[in-house]
């Protein structure tokens, strides 16, 4: 039994792309929440209800397929939270935010008929299977890009929220100030001008409280502007989010796991290109060095006569002779999969001022030619130089 339900869970979860059975489960899942959707909108017009027996019918398979599978994600839930048990599992999926989503979805379909004195107020309920779609992003990942986002940038955006709310207590007081002689009303305390603040500040302008004085319309000019820049500033902190959300999950589409280095340890045997050289005779485009080798436990400070032996262990760095220039070092694990297998160096998406100094190959490294070609599981060593004059 445990088998078959790891089985239904390798299914039912999203994203199990090497899983037939997951995929087509997956795409099934989408079809039938946008069905749902469609029908849910179908039924709100008149010159539809010849067709409602129908609608209702398709309504009706959809939320039973709903409720089927969220009972199965309760039921496989320990394999998602794993070393919590069962029913705790079941417990911690059930109020999660996918959980509460799923349940939504379905149970209002049913609450009408366990409370039929209800019905009016549970169809209202129903607006909440537009939270299905969730499941639809999902797929994507652009739900967790958001939530990333919002995680990641919650202390700026709570700082200019806090400056909006400022600045709106701050216009109110003022537009209270120039106005209430003129229109107290309408300007009665401090607080009412709060509605005509948030529609100033927020770019709405709804027009139904305005200044009428003189110094109340300068004063609306400057505040209109000042709106403008702190709006800005939320949506300029969640646009440099997202910029730097989908670089990552640029590089992360293409499967390279990144590292920064000062110091590459080599370990020389009878197959490495390197052994029987003298160091001199080692070509490293003047960018990296070796610096000290490990021979029969002697550590060795490295010079241009030595020659390398089978077993040696070579410590490599960059070469920082130049104080005007700083020397940028990274490796790029190539993964299964990476877009960049089989790619040619010359090839790479990388940036200009990057290149590609070695490729590390197993125990070996290679002095790469731009046709020389990237396998899986290559360690790709990128160098960005920048010179300071």
């Amino acid at each position: 039994m445990k088998n078959i339900r790891k089985r239904i869970y390798d299914i039912i979860e999203i994203g199990k792309r090497t899983d037939g059975w997951s995929t087509a489960f997956d795409y099934f899942i989408v079809v039938m929440i946008l069905i749902n959707l469609l029908v849910t909108l179908m039924l709100t017009f008149d010159e539809l209800k010849p067709f409602n027996g129908i609608m209702t019918t398709v309504e009706t398979v959809t939320v039973i397929i709903f409720t089927v599978e969220y009972f199965l994600r309760l039921w496989t839930a320990d394999f998602k939270y794993k070393g919590i048990g069962r029913g705790r599992a079941a417990l911690r999926f059930a109020v999660s935010f996918f959980g509460i989503v799923d349940l939504l979805t379905f149970l209002p379909f049913y609450l009408p008929i366990i409370l039929p004195s209800g019905i009016v107020a549970f169809r209202i309920l129903r607006v909440f299977r537009i939270f299905r779609l969730f499941r639809i992003n999902a797929q994507y990942d652009a739900f967790n890009v958001i939530t990333g986002v919002i995680k990641e940038r919650f202390n700026q955006l709570i700082s200019s929220f806090c400056l909006i709310l400022i600045l709106m207590l701050a216009s109110s007081l003022a537009m209270y100030t120039c106005e209430h002689d003129a229109q107290p009303e309408v300007f009665s305390n401090a607080f009412s001008g709060i509605w005509w603040s948030v529609s100033t500040v927020l770019t709405v302008g709804y027009g139904d409280i305005y200044p009428i004085t003189t110094m109340g319309k300068v004063l609306a000019i400057f505040i209109s502007f000042f709106g403008v820049g702190a709006v800005a500033v939320p949506t300029g902190i969640i646009s440099a989010g997202f910029v730097e959300q989908y670089t990552r999950i640029r590089h992360s589409n293409t499967e390279l796991m990144e590292r920064h280095f000062k110091h590459l340890i080599v370990e020389l045997d009878n197959n490495n290109e390197w052994t029987g050289k003298h160091l001199g005779e080692i070509d490293m485009l003047g960018i990296f060095k070796i610096m000290f080798v490990l021979r029969d436990g002697d550590f060795l400070v490295a010079n241009d006569k030595m020659t390398l032996k089978p077993g040696d262990v070579c410590i490599v760095g960059s070469n920082e002779d130049n104080p005007d220039e700083e020397i940028d070092i990274r490796e790029y694990r190539v993964m299964t999969g990476s877009s960049w297998v089989g790619e040619q160096v010359q090839a790479l998406d990388i940036s200009r001022l990057e290149h590609v100094a070695m490729i590390r190959r197993g125990d070996k490294l290679i002095d790469p030619v731009p046709s020389t070609v990237i396998r899986a599981d290559d360690g790709v060593i990128i160098y960005k130089k920048q010179i300071f004059n």
